[in-house]
């Protein structure tokens, strides 16, 4: 396949900064999604992104895939895989949640409502920070039935959960269960070098609390790669499985990783803030991109365009590329992908 030609860009030239001491201007990455309303286009939203062969080779990419992001919620896999090492027993939908940036519907906080008390745990041991359903209609609801923002409800309680579980497991401290030296954090560390193929350059803090490691978009879908591809019974696998199996636990039902792993056998998809995605297909290709500003307003559109160009066609894409712009009620406008 051609590679997509970049958008060309202006030269940024070699005028000193202005501000003293200040780092040289990155040059700017290629436009991945436009924002057109009553047919004018009012909006750029740059990024990159890598796509690789079934053979693990880059196929193409656009931007700057080999410089450290951090891929927020993607890394969540190779969280889940490491409880696994640490000897705790998922399988199913409890593994599949451990691996979720959840919407906070019922049956997600029922779950990890389970997961907890299955190991002795309760809900004031997590150390989500307190938050409303990631879904905009199930904060509604939670709302309107007097609820207040609370550890529970925040995306990344299932895998808080089982992080506990797995601690709890082997006698490790609880308190501390999200310090980046404790032994279950050690493992997710050793987990993702592992799985991308690589180092990890920077280590930072997640929304959750927990430790966020760096990867390059490359090293992303690489890891992605790995866990579709891994051997049967493996931890990798045992993940990708369960997310594949049951979609709905990692994000929810109205959500696009849940629609494209329903609608795409064998396909394991993740979105992390900031505008991240990661995603593999069975036969071991895979993509990774990050939009710059951490507008998730465009993961549908780049997605859509981005799995197009890789050959797949499914009637799930246009519901992916469909993320409509409205004025006065009425729909004027979309997003849609720029390459």
């Amino acid at each position: 396949m051609t590679s997509p030609t970049p958008i060309p860009e202006p030269n940024p030239g070699s005028a000193a900064s202005p501000v003293s001491g200040a780092a040289a201007p990155r040059t700017a990455h290629p436009v991945l999604a436009e924002v057109v309303r009553s047919g004018f286009v009012e909006g750029l939203h740059r990024g990159s992104l890598v796509v690789l062969a079934a053979d693990g080779s880059v196929d193409w990419s656009l931007g700057e895939v080999t410089e450290p992001v951090f891929p927020r919620s993607t890394n969540k896999p190779m969280q889940a895989a490491a409880v696994l090492r640490a000897g705790l027993d998922l399988s199913g939908e409890r593994l599949a949640l451990a691996a979720a940036s959840h919407s906070g519907e019922p049956f997600h906080l029922a779950l990890v409502r389970t997961v907890l008390a299955e190991h002795g745990l309760s809900a004031d041991q997590l150390q989500t920070p307190p938050d409303l359903p990631l879904d905009p209609e199930e904060a509604e609801a939670y709302l309107a039935a007097g609820h207040t923002r609370d550890r529970l409800t925040m995306n990344c309680s299932g895998k808080h959960a089982a992080m506990l579980a797995a601690s709890a497991l082997n006698g490790w401290p609880l308190d501390s269960y999200l310090d980046q030296d404790h032994p279950l954090q050690q493992l997710v560390a050793d987990g993702v070098r592992t799985a991308a193929g690589e180092d990890v350059a920077h280590i930072g803090t997640d929304g959750c609390g927990a430790p966020l490691l760096s990867l390059s978009l490359t090293g992303l879908a690489r890891a992605f790669r790995h866990f579709v591809l891994a051997g049967p019974g493996t931890a990798e696998r045992r993940v990708a499985d369960a997310m594949r199996a049951h979609p709905e636990y990692v994000a929810g039902t109205r959500r696009p990783d849940t629609w494209l792993m329903q609608a795409l056998p064998g396909t394991l998809a993740k979105m992390g803030a900031e505008a991240v995605q990661a995603l593999a297909l069975p036969d071991g290709r895979a993509l990774a991109f990050k939009i710059d500003d951490g507008a998730t307003r465009t993961l549908g559109p780049v997605l859509a365009r981005t799995l197009r160009l890789m050959g797949v066609d499914a009637p799930v894409l246009s519901r992916l590329a469909d993320a409509p712009l409205f004025g006065g009620g009425a729909r004027v406008g979309e997003i849609r992908a720029g390459f």
